[in-house]
């Protein structure tokens, strides 16, 4: 920030006295923001995300193409979908800086909404109050040692599951995949987790249970496993979220569009956007 921590600590009291409440607590190990911290950065953010809305409207409007766009997506995503968008966007925008958090779908969405974030990759359905596009439909797969063998040879039923166990991210028990393993009676007592979606396959590899993952994970993981659809279709909507303020901003809008082209480009007919 260019700041001394005097100054710092000196325009913090000063708004603290301004307010006329503390906006931190402050103890031996740090700093954190009080209840009435808490409520009132949802406003300071919102004022300075438009401020920043303003600056580049103007640097736009001179030709310099300057901004920040702040992304936040999940693992597969930034493995599979984000080194290109982000390379093709760099050279059209090299002076805009581009910062990629990655986090499970409810922490995107949140920092989204509080304009922490710019953009989000997320999965329906999404409780925040934004504005949601859905990209693609992506199927989920059961991961199996090379040893297992469905009793149709295509399809993953009831009874090839049995007593097996499932290895999952923890992030991932909910939405579609807890719907997955709920359709096959997947107690949650059989469920064991691993840190990342390569662990899962290292360990499905092993012989220690079967995992379940979407292709989109899949697409450039590796391991000696075989890959089958379940009897029954199971998909996620993989979803980009802006919030109103972020999604007006000209390095925003112009990320969206690379975006937009990337998707369309890769899925063509697939792209629910179309």
């Amino acid at each position: 920030m260019h700041v001394t921590p005097s100054a710092v600590s000196h325009s913090i009291n000063q708004l603290e006295k301004e307010f006329g409440f503390p906006l931190f607590l402050r103890n031996r190990s740090g700093v954190e923001l009080t209840n009435d911290g808490q409520t009132v950065l949802p406003v300071v953010l919102d004022i300075l995300n438009t401020e920043e809305k303003l600056r580049q409207i103007s640097d736009d409007i001179k030709g310099l193409n300057v901004g920040r766009v702040r992304i936040g997506a999940f693992s597969s995503v930034c493995i599979n979908w984000l080194p290109t968008i982000i390379r093709r966007f760099k050279n059209k925008f090299p002076k805009v800086q581009v910062t990629v958090f990655q986090g499970d779908f409810n922490q995107i969405a949140a920092k989204v909404a509080n304009g922490s974030l710019d953009i989000g990759f997320s999965s329906l359905p999404v409780s925040e109050n934004l504005l949601v596009k859905p990209l693609i439909k992506d199927p989920i797969y059961c991961v199996t040692p090379t040893d297992f063998q469905p009793k149709d040879g295509r399809h993953v039923r009831y009874d090839d599951i049995g007593h097996r166990p499932f290895i999952l991210q923890q992030i991932d028990y909910d939405r579609q995949t807890k719907k997955a393993l709920d359709r096959y009676q997947v107690e949650p007592n059989s469920l064991a987790y691993s840190i990342d979606d390569q662990s899962i396959l290292s360990m499905v590899e092993s012989g220690l249970g079967l995992g379940i993952l979407p292709r989109l994970a899949l697409k450039k993981l590796s391991g000696d496993v075989n890959i089958f659809p379940f009897d029954q279709d199971f998909e996620r909507t993989i979803c980009l979220v802006t919030n109103k303020t972020e999604s007006q901003t000209p390095s925003t809008s112009h990320m969206i569009k690379e975006i937009d082209d990337f998707l369309k480009r890769t899925y063509q007919n697939d792209y629910l956007i179309g």
